[in-house]
């Protein structure tokens, strides 16, 4: 029979093997940067996160995303964009002109900025009311003239339906409308996502619950995202960590990648011990 030391030999064996330091990178992960909404309004315009109830500068992002972007060897760049028509659905100045539905948790009377109401639709809707902001061709709606933005990008602009909310880069709110992104991620084989930005508990989470949901290895670079308000950013990063979503820091960006993504092959990593060790206890045991 063989001991508890000879199996805990083997276990320590098989983890070296894969051990994620030791992989050399034959399959290299082919990387992208999501960059979503470093726009003036939500730095120092209409709707400046400083402003908002947990009271964190959008700014703050600037220079790290500009870092990551500068020493950082991603092989695809993506920059998104909050793009609103003035008439849009999300905008408190424009409640009266759409119908509430009855389910409205509050009446078009009563409701304030940061209310939730539901419209009539069709379909049926939930929407946060915000201030105007990233008004189509408007000074809001332009990156902060401190953000690096390279010429070869890949830009997307989201929210340019008048009556549904886009918080995702990659799709509208109700999963009716997909942007471009997956297409041009799937062009150009990108494996895995790092996403950053404005605002974590809004279009930065929504984005990389998107991407994981498309099979991405997906990653939300913590220190490099500011949110609303700390009780939706708690939500937020509940939901992220429930759909296998990677929180990260800026710091540890260059390294994760350079070992093939270490902090993603825990799980096959046991599988494969769980596994030879079965097959060794059916072939040598007694």
């Amino acid at each position: 029979m063989y001991t508890v030391t000879t199996l805990f030999g083997l276990v320590i064996t098989v983890l070296g093997l894969v051990d994620p330091s030791l992989e050399t990178c034959d399959n290299s992960p082919v990387t992208a940067l999501l960059v979503i909404d470093v726009q003036n309004d939500f730095i120092n315009g209409s709707l400046a996160l400083k402003n908002s109830p947990a009271d964190q500068d959008g700014y703050e992002v600037v220079p790290i995303i500009n870092d990551l972007i500068q020493n950082v060897d991603f092989d695809v760049v993506v920059y998104s964009l909050d793009w609103h028509p003035a008439n849009h659905i999300s905008f408190f100045d424009n409640l009266n002109l759409r119908s509430l539905h009855p389910s409205s948790p509050v009446s078009a009377d009563d409701a304030q900025i940061y209310d939730v109401v539901t419209f009539s639709g069709p379909p049926i809707m939930n929407q946060t009311l915000w201030p105007n902001h990233c008004v189509q061709g408007s000074w809001g709606s332009e990156y902060h003239k401190d953000l690096t933005v390279l010429d070869d990008r890949i830009e997307i602009r989201k929210g340019t339906n008048p009556d549904i909310d886009s918080y995702s880069a990659f799709w509208d709110n109700n999963k009716l409308s997909e942007t471009t992104l997956e297409g041009a991620l799937r062009n150009h084989s990108v494996t895995d996502v790092y996403v950053c930005g404005l605002a974590y508990d809004y279009c930065v989470g929504s984005t990389a619950i998107d991407a994981a949901d498309y099979g991405l290895r997906t990653y939300v670079i913590e220190n490099a995202a500011r949110g609303v308000a700390d009780v939706t950013i708690e939500e937020m990063r509940n939901r992220l960590i429930g759909a296998g979503v990677t929180l990260i820091n800026a710091n540890d960006v260059k390294s994760d990648m350079q070992t093939c993504g270490a902090t993603y092959p825990i799980h096959s990593t046991l599988m494969n011990v769980i596994m030879l060790l079965v097959w060794f206890l059916s072939t040598h045991g007694n």
